[in-house]
């Protein structure tokens, strides 16, 4: 922890592994960097594959290399069929980054997590945090319109679109559309990047956020690095208002309810598991299927076995 928080790449590299993988000492490692963590802007980058996430991140982060600030970049990638680890497409768009010590990027795998983020994303964002890096971006693997777990995780959230991919309406909505604290129109030399903004207003017409906050819309072409400064300046422009506003603590606030709840159900999955025989499940299936048994009654039982070790054993696991 110590070499991590002097800067050593090699410890960080080390930390997140552990973390990542959930090894031996890995709840105890964050246990004792959470208390450092809390400084660094979190931006989340969502938006279908294709809309040319990496690319922005990667000049976005060149953007705020020339400003001296310290960067983390996790890019969730999908998971091979082959290894079950991440395919890696991002961190070859950015490979010109890797000589930069101010630069830490991360490839994490999805492993089968839904939703656009791998199970443990949220802690290594905190490890990065810990390490003392200014920002930490997030670039989502792309997996469409359900893609909503990070509005939990980050401070900022920017869906990306491009025009031409089909119904413009249909790839904002089901729960983008409500995530959005700014809009990017990437490719936006595109024919139809006119319209994508037009209906991304006309559906912004119909209701107002409970921050009275309108999520600015930027155009950008990120392979020429087009429109990376007015989107660094909608950035700056939201950091403002939640500042202003007092905003910035009921977001995070917001964000930790929901994470507690995940944690807990995870933790209370993972005491189940261990508790139950391998084929224990297979049989409560089997019993249910036959009717011989009630799925409430056999969730109650299930609890009821859980209780004595839950207050014998407070260390929950991350």
């Amino acid at each position: 922890m110590e070499r991590l928080r002097a800067g050593d790449a090699r410890a960080l590299a080390r930390a997140v592994s552990m973390v990542e993988n959930r090894e031996p000492g890995s709840s105890g490692l964050l246990k004792a960097l959470f208390r450092h963590s809390g400084r660094a802007r979190i931006l989340g980058l969502t938006g279908a594959p294709g809309a040319g996430k990496s690319t922005l991140v990667d000049h976005l982060a060149r953007h705020y290399r020339a400003e001296n600030r310290t960067l983390a970049i996790i890019a969730v990638d999908p998971t091979s069929p082959y290894t079950g680890g991440a395919i890696l497409g991002d961190r070859i768009r950015m490979q010109h980054h890797f000589s930069d010590a101010g630069i830490y990027i991360r490839s994490m795998a999805t492993r089968g997590s839904l939703g656009g983020l791998a199970g443990t994303t949220a802690d290594v964002a905190m490890v990065l945090d810990a390490s003392g890096r200014d920002l930490i971006m997030i670039e989502t693997v792309g997996v469409g319109q359900d893609e909503v777990d990070i509005v939990r995780l980050a401070d900022i959230t920017i869906v990306i679109l491009v025009p031409g991919m089909g119904d413009d309406v249909q790839s904002i909505k089901a729960g983008i559309m409500e995530i959005a604290d700014i809009f990017v129109i990437n490719k936006s030399d595109r024919e139809g990047a006119e319209r994508v903004e037009r209906e991304i207003r006309a559906l912004q017409s119909l209701a107002t956020r409970s921050d009275n906050w309108t999520p600015p819309i930027v155009k950008t072409v990120a392979s020429e690095g087009t429109g990376v400064a007015e989107l660094a300046g909608a950035i700056a422009a939201y950091e403002s208002f939640l500042s202003t506003r007092n905003l910035a603590l009921g977001r995070r606030l917001q964000n930790w309810r929901d994470r507690l709840l995940e944690m807990l159900r995870a933790a209370m999955l993972d005491r189940a598991r261990a508790q139950m025989g391998d084929g224990e499940v297979e049989r409560l299936a089997l019993e249910i299927t036959e009717h011989r048994r009630d799925p409430y009654s056999v969730i109650e039982e299930i609890l009821n076995r859980l209780q004595p070790q839950s207050r014998a054993n407070s260390d929950v696991p991350h």
